[in-house]
């Protein structure tokens, strides 16, 4: 009989195959030559056959499935670990999706491994440590309504029971790259007493730094700590007086390398702006929860501060709620002498008839001289006075323009 050799080609696998066929409807005597060539046959046709096809990944509920059946469980031993009996009926019947959740108690009750269970392409979840958040405490209502999670979910019972996938989702892009992975881990500086919701203001960070990837092709050159000063402040506030004086920031600040973005705040977050530096390059993020002219320039300013004197690898993020009297470090009350000092120097308003006597023709006096906008010092007046009725007439609004930006809901404060 024609030698058996190792099968190379498609040819070589075709008159293999023939030859096994003929070999089979023969009549072969138990221990015979035949018998051997026919077991030889088959072996070396399986070598081929598996080596030109993809071996198949175990299909995590077969796994689940075979391990009930090798340890005598019924579907009612099952809710442990899957939920209610209607859950593990339709999770074992393929109508509902394995949650992270779920796919972390089967590994640790039932011992079936983590490669089985998530398959390819989460390799980078340890089934072994606990999940980083209570993926029940996020603003999921809120992010469902913005359309953070674009339409995978659509109330808020489903957005808890997939937590942790929909979340590492949401921050996929956020967390990706080598130096990444601990950028929402790291501590949340936050400004005052209110504590604001660390939850909803991680999902607010995530947001802002989508938008500021988004935008990172308009910045004009890389941003050093020579770049912001207080002659470039107070020439950034001379755009107040323009109309479009805000969207002019954004190129204002692209020019030197630092990013403005606008993202609404979440509920709980009493958020006005932040700082933050992402892969080194400085973000200003505004919330325009108050609709003044007056308040972004101060926040803006106040931000940029930040950026000048307090931002390092070692404090990524700070963020900061204005209306909080107790701030009193010495980082805020920097930022906020830098921030009123650029709109009016101090010696200006010492001067001015504004301080003593503060009516409509005063502040618009003081604004021409400084090229400001007069609803800036009005606010200051306001300040100053600790009147929020004084001067009411002199405010404008500023969201309108950011409408490209600032979409979905408006929370109040």
């Amino acid at each position: 009989m024609k030698q058996i050799r190792v099968i190379k080609t498609q040819r070589d696998y075709d008159d293999a195959v023939a030859r096994l066929s003929a070999l089979m409807d023969e009549d072969i005597k138990p221990g015979s030559t035949k018998e051997g060539d026919l077991e030889l046959l088959a072996l070396v046709i399986e070598a081929f056959e598996r080596s030109k096809v993809e071996p198949v990944s175990p299909d995590p509920i077969d796994a689940i499935l075979f391990r009930m059946d090798q340890m005598n469980l019924s579907k009612k031993d099952m809710v442990p670990y899957l939920g209610s009996l209607p859950k593990v009926s339709e999770v074992l019947a393929r109508k509902r999706p394995l949650s992270l959740a779920m796919i972390r108690k089967v590994h640790k009750g039932l011992g079936i491994p983590a490669e089985i269970l998530l398959g390819e392409g989460d390799d980078d979840i340890d089934l072994g440590q606990e999940p980083q958040y209570d993926y029940r405490k996020f603003p999921w209502q809120e992010m469902i309504a913005r359309g953070c999670l674009q339409g995978t979910v659509e109330t808020v019972r489903q957005a808890k029971e997939r937590g942790e996938e929909l979340i590492r989702e949401f921050m996929r892009d956020v967390l990706s790259g080598a130096d990444r992975p601990a950028l929402l881990r790291a501590p949340l500086h936050q400004s005052g007493s209110r504590v604001m919701d660390e939850y909803a203001l991680r999902v607010w960070r995530a947001m802002v730094l989508k938008k500021a990837r988004q935008q990172r092709h308009l910045l004009k050159a890389q941003y050093t700590a020579e770049s912001v000063t207080a002659e470039w402040l107070r020439d950034l506030a001379k755009l107040s007086r323009f109309e479009h004086g805000p969207r002019l920031a954004i190129e204002y600040l692209a020019d030197i390398g630092i990013t403005l973005v606008v993202v609404e705040h979440f509920k709980k977050t009493y958020l006005d702006g932040a700082a933050m530096l992402d892969d080194g390059v400085p973000v200003v993020a505004l919330t325009l929860r108050h609709d003044r002219v007056d308040n972004f320039w101060f926040a803006l300013i106040h931000e940029l501060v930040h950026v000048q004197k307090h931002l390092t690898p070692s404090r990524l993020f700070i963020a900061d709620n204005l209306d909080d009297k107790t701030r009193s470090s010495k980082e805020e009350c920097e930022a906020d002498a830098g921030a009123q000092s650029a709109l009016i120097p101090p010696e200006e308003w010492d001067a001015s008839a504004v301080r003593t006597n503060p009516t409509a023709a005063n502040a618009i006096a003081l604004a021409d001289k400084l090229r400001i906008h007069p609803a800036i010092v009005a606010g200051r007046a306001r300040h100053e006075a600790e009147n929020w009725r004084l001067l009411k007439g002199m405010t404008e609004e500023v969201r309108h323009l950011f409408a490209d930006q600032y979409g979905g809901i408006v929370q109040a404060a």
